[in-house]
């Protein structure tokens, strides 16, 4: 089953702009996100999909920031790009919480919602 959700995109090198980005969920698109195996760091109503290898890609400095602040305490560095969804239960995804949304707007000093 494929649909479509606003996605929260941290990229783990600086010089590439925190954004919102529509994606088409299936099989894969989080796999290609990813670069690679996928893994998830859990909040409340969200989930920041993660490389599951993530010692072989840049540290993502922001996405930690971001997760520490949203309350959940990382067990180790956060690498590679993050992918910030939202969800319902376990396997409905939906769009970003606003939020979380807001809360990168503040951390990072860039408007990211229309």
């Amino acid at each position: 089953m494929n649909f479509s959700c606003n996605a929260l995109v941290v990229p783990a090198r600086l010089a590439h702009p925190v954004h919102l980005r529509p994606l088409v969920l299936d099989a894969t698109a989080l796999q290609r996100v990813a670069a690679g195996n996928i893994g998830y760091i859990a909040g409340r109503g969200w989930r920041a999909y993660l490389n599951n290898d993530g010692s072989r890609s840049f540290p993502n400095l922001r996405a930690e920031v971001l997760i520490r602040e949203a309350g959940v305490e990382p067990d180790d560095t956060i690498h590679g790009t993050a992918l910030f969804l939202g969800y319902v239960n376990p396997g409905e995804e939906t769009d970003a919480p606003h939020h979380l949304i807001s809360l990168a707007e503040q951390l990072f000093d860039m408007p990211l919602a229309a």
